[in-house]
Order: C-alpha cells, then structure tokens, then sequence
C-alpha cells in the first residue's frame, strides 16, 4: 500500500462538459420571438379572461372564528393547521446590533417545508417555449395571473389537503425526465416568512405533453411583453425565470466595475459585519401588535397584518377552503437605480437585512420599501434613494408595473416595480451597503443560493426576459 488514491478507470467516453454551452443562445433567441407557436402574445389576456369565467372563483374575509381547521394555540397563540403541516403564524423578536431600529417584535410566517416552483420547456419550430399556467391565488386582487407549470408546497403534492393530483408534477419529482436547465433553493420574502425556501426549477423535455386548457405555452419573448402589463406574471413565474442562465450572466470575460471575486467578497463582509439575532417568540406574547376578531395588527395601522379569508376556487386541486393571509397596509415601492460606467449597464444593489433570512443579508433592489410606513420621518431619516425614485420622471425611467408578490400567503400585496437612470448629478460612489454590479453579475448569483432575494429576482425577470429596455 503506497497511501495514494487509486486511479479512476472509467473511460473518457462517460466525461461531459461541465454546461450546456448553447443554452443562453437558445434563451436569447426564445427572448427575441414576440410571438409562440400556439398563441399570439395579444391573445394571452383573452385566454386568462376566459379562464377566469370558466370557474367560480371567490375570496371573502372572515373572522379568525370562522376559519375551519385553523385555529389559536392554547398558551402560545400561535395560528396553525390542526394538521401541523402548510403553515403557521408565530411571533419573532429581531435585534439588530447598530441598526437605525435596534430591536422589533412581529408576527411571521413559519413554513419549513420545500416547495416546488417548476416551469417546464420545450422547443417547438426551433424556438424554446415554457408551459405557463393560469392559476387562481386568493391573495392576488385580480385572482388569476400567469403561474409556473407546477406551483405547490410540499403539503400541496403529497395531497395532506386530499385535494387533486398536481399536474405535471411528475418532471419536477423525477427531473431524469428530461434535461434540468436550472435548479436551485430560494428564499422567499425575508420580512414576512421565517427562513422560506422554495426549489427553483426550469426542466426541458421532448415529451409530447398531454395539452390542458389551463395552460399555454409560451416564449420569453412573449412573458417578457406580458411582464410589462400590471399584475398578470405571477411571483413564482418571476423567481423561477431570474435563475436562467442568460448570455450575459454567463459571460465571465465581461467587464464589470468590480470583478466577481470582489463581489464575493464585499457580500461576504456585508454579512460578516452585520450581527442579527432572532429569537422565537408566542405569537400571544408579542409587543405592539393585539387580536381583535379579524385581524391580528399593529394600533398605528403601519406596515401589514394577519386576516383570515374564505376561497372558492374551481380549478384548484381543492375547490375551497379558508386560510389566514399577511396584509400590507400599503403598495411598495422596488426600483434599481441604473447607470453606465464605461458604457456598461451596472444596477445599484443594496445588501439588505431581513428577518427572515437564512444569512442574514442578501442582494435586493437599490429601493424597497412601502413608502407610507416613513411618510413621518424628516427627509434626512427616510431609506437612502427612496425619494429620487419617487420623484424621476419618465424620461428616467425604463421600466415600470405593478406586480403582485406571493398570492398563496399574501393578500393584496402589490409593488410599484421600477428600473430608474441614476440622478447623472449623484456623487458615483455609493453609501455602506450600497454597490454597482452588472446585471450578468446579479444574474450568475441568482443561479446559486440565498444571494440575490426575490424582488432583486422579479426586475431580473424583466431584463432576461427584455421587459426592460437598453439591457
């Protein structure tokens, strides 16, 4: 024995390239078609209207009282599942060692389980399309947008609520089904959910899969187009497409005004220097919030609160149940603040703490906030770039809609999405916290883990799939 490792004997017939080196040419070109094989990019808000009278569809507030298999723990108070699966709203204290609030106590959403968000693809006359469902959320004000192929929590597909099979499912469970083009753990809304991940999955088949009137297949031209109306490209739709790996994001000899291992590190000290520490708490027991009847809330009516709604929904796995909802009192505001350095596109990110957040910090836009929750302050205390987005005209402005957030957990949650010019007058560099990275570099951190957060991932969307114009 000479204490060194046996060489591998396999042939070199079974080695492979590491990536598919054709694939962001493929998405560049499905980017560039305006139109699908099936349906004309006009014709898609007519299918949805279609769909949307085709079923019963219904969301009503109730009463916590009347939410059935729901209920508040005894002691704690927390809101669950009789079931102990799909969620449950507890309490979190959150101290933020030299931040501008040291310390808050809410309510927030606790959901361990991993859910699959998966968009399936194929070719069709050459051109790459992706199968797009219609599906009904109760928390969306217009019900029905454009959602992945599958959109299901973990209790959703095992079936805990004995609803339907989930359809389709079946290429995201055993993704050997066909060729995995991207595959990744996401978090989702650090301020509302407790450390939430969904896999992000985009699978590619040659299947001739079985057509269902709920949903159509479409290019990323086509979604692309549809992400510049308001409310009809769904959250999950959005999060799953940030993660492709377009030409730009794959192009390391691109220049950037800081390399990726500056970036890498710069994140890496951001959340080094940043000392977070939540805690558990009873929902019962947290400060500044109370119950009444319908609403668990804060008394000064700022930031969200926790109702509960009754859901009839006629082509859902289940066709109606009740549920409890987190309700922002407002509609943000997200924006990246743009500009070119040495004629290159470089987007303004902020390494922003949320509490929910597995590493404590991850990239979100240059602004994300709900504008009323500081509309007290003195101008000095409000979010740094808050104001010069609110305030650009549209000559600065490249891209704008409304876009729902998640509409399974949330209700009428809204954001103004945005991509504004820098002010050309703002000093170049930015504050603590603050860095100029290329949208290639965001996009190659959206294929990894726990880097770029979900509205970073919604405007990511948009310049993939060319919403966004001079990307």
């Amino acid at each position: 024995m000479t204490g060194r490792a046996e060489p591998l004997t396999a042939p070199a017939a079974a080695l492979r390239r590491r990536g598919e080196s054709g694939l962001p040419r493929r998405l560049a070109r499905s980017a560039a078609a305006p139109d699908g094989a099936h349906l004309r990019t006009d014709e898609v808000v007519d299918w949805l209207a279609q769909c949307l009278r085709a079923h019963r569809f219904q969301v009503d507030r109730i009463p916590f009282a009347e939410l059935d298999g729901w209920s508040f723990v005894p002691g704690s108070g927390n809101l669950a599942h009789h079931s102990g699966r799909f969620f449950s709203v507890e309490g979190v204290g959150v101290t933020v060692a030299g931040g501008p609030v040291p310390h808050w106590e809410q309510p927030i959403i606790h959901q361990p389980e991993v859910g699959i968000l998966g968009i399936l693809a194929k070719e069709f006359d050459g051109v790459l399309h992706f199968l797009m469902q219609a599906k009904m959320e109760p928390g969306n004000r217009n019900l029905l947008q454009l959602s992945p192929t599958v959109q299901a929590t973990r209790s959703n597909y095992t079936k805990v609520h004995k609803g339907a099979d989930v359809r389709y499912l079946e290429y995201f469970a055993d993704p050997r089904r066909g060729r995995v083009l991207a595959d990744v753990l996401q978090s989702e809304h650090g301020s509302w959910f407790l450390r939430k991940a969904n896999r992000n999955v985009l699978v590619e088949t040659d299947d001739d899969v079985p057509p269902h009137e709920d949903f159509r297949w479409l290019t990323l031209g086509q979604i692309g187009r549809l992400l510049r109306l308001d409310n009809l490209v769904n959250m999950d739709s959005r999060t799953v497409l940030a993660g492709l790996p377009t030409p730009a994001a794959e192009d390391h000899l691109a220049r950037a005004l800081h390399t990726d291992l500056e970036l890498l590190s710069w994140i890496t000290a951001q959340r080094a220097r940043h000392e977070v520490r939540v805690e558990g708490l009873p929902l019962a027991g947290v400060r500044g919030w109370h119950r009444t009847p319908t609403a668990i809330e804060r008394p000064d009516g700022r930031y969200f609160r926790v109702v509960a709604v009754a859901v009839e929904a006629g082509n859902r796995e289940v066709t109606g149940w009740t549920q409890p909802l987190v309700e922002p009192t407002g509609q943000g505001v997200t924006a990246f603040l743009t500009r070119r350095i040495g004629d290159v596109p470089h987007l303004l990110v902020h390494a922003r703490v949320e509490a929910g957040l597995l590493d404590v910090l991850e990239l979100a836009p240059t602004v994300q906030y709900v504008p009323e929750n500081y509309a007290h302050l003195d101008p000095a205390d409000r979010p740094p770039f808050l104001d010069e987005v609110l305030t650009a005209g549209p000559g600065r402005t490249r891209y704008e809609a409304v876009h729902s957030e998640e509409g399974g957990r949330f209700l009428n949650a809204e954001s103004r999405y945005l991509v504004v010019e820098a002010d050309p007058g703002s000093p170049p560099e930015p504050p603590e916290g603050y860095l100029w990275i290329t949208p290639g570099q965001l996009g190659a951190l959206a294929r990894h883990a726990r880097y770029v957060n979900v509205q970073a991932r919604t405007l990511l969307a948009c310049i993939n799939t060319g919403a966004v114009q001079g990307f």
